[in-house]
């Protein structure tokens, strides 16, 4: 198998086209499809670990009925614990995941600011199925410690209004943010 990629210098190393010879074309992002609306992700393949990682959960339906489970009030939405499927279960949000991790990507010039999508983790090397994504214009206090795998395209209006929204004392968003589906692009 050959893999092409093109990536855009001006788009600051987004992946623009990945091409699989001989395959179907690869997914270059995502559609975050929530019950508040559509969150548009293009993947950023300088952590390709993390990307096929998302894809290989998204295309197994592993995320359909999660939650936002976590909020931290104008600055980052967090999502992807299997556990928040299940409101029982609403004192362990958080600390779920597909039962297996993997190591960090990063990068020395890694910007964690407004529309960027990361991996969540409990410390070095345990990225798993838990994301967040960046409402607040920079969060440089997290540079360098999380893959960042993806940018908002569209859809920044639905982040801002999860965000935003008031949540509970553990960060719980009091309005229920249910990712349905995620889309995969071609």
């Amino acid at each position: 198998m050959v893999i092409i990629l093109a990536f855009s210098a001006m788009a600051g190393g987004i992946i623009s086209k990945l091409i699989l010879v001989g395959q179907a074309p690869y997914p270059t992002g995502v559609v975050v499809i929530t019950n508040l609306g559509e969150i548009n992700v293009k993947f950023d393949l300088r952590s390709p670990n993390a990307v096929r990682n998302f894809i290989r959960l998204a295309r197994t339906g592993f995320y359909d009925g999660t939650r936002i489970h976590r909020v931290e009030q104008g600055y980052f939405i967090q999502g992807g614990d299997p556990l928040s499927k299940y409101v029982n279960l609403k004192s362990v949000w958080g600390h779920g995941g597909p039962g297996y991790t993997f190591a960090d990507e990063v990068h020395p010039d890694d910007k964690i600011g407004r529309g960027v999508v990361a991996m969540a983790n409990t410390g070095p090397d345990t990225n798993g199925s838990q994301f967040f994504i960046v409402a607040h214009p920079s969060l440089t206090i997290l540079g360098g410690t999380y893959s960042i795998f993806g940018r908002v395209t569209a859809g920044m209006d639905i982040v801002d209004k999860i965000a935003n929204g008031p949540v509970g004392v553990t960060g719980i968003p009091a309005q229920e943010v249910i990712i349905t589906n995620i889309k995969l692009i071609q």
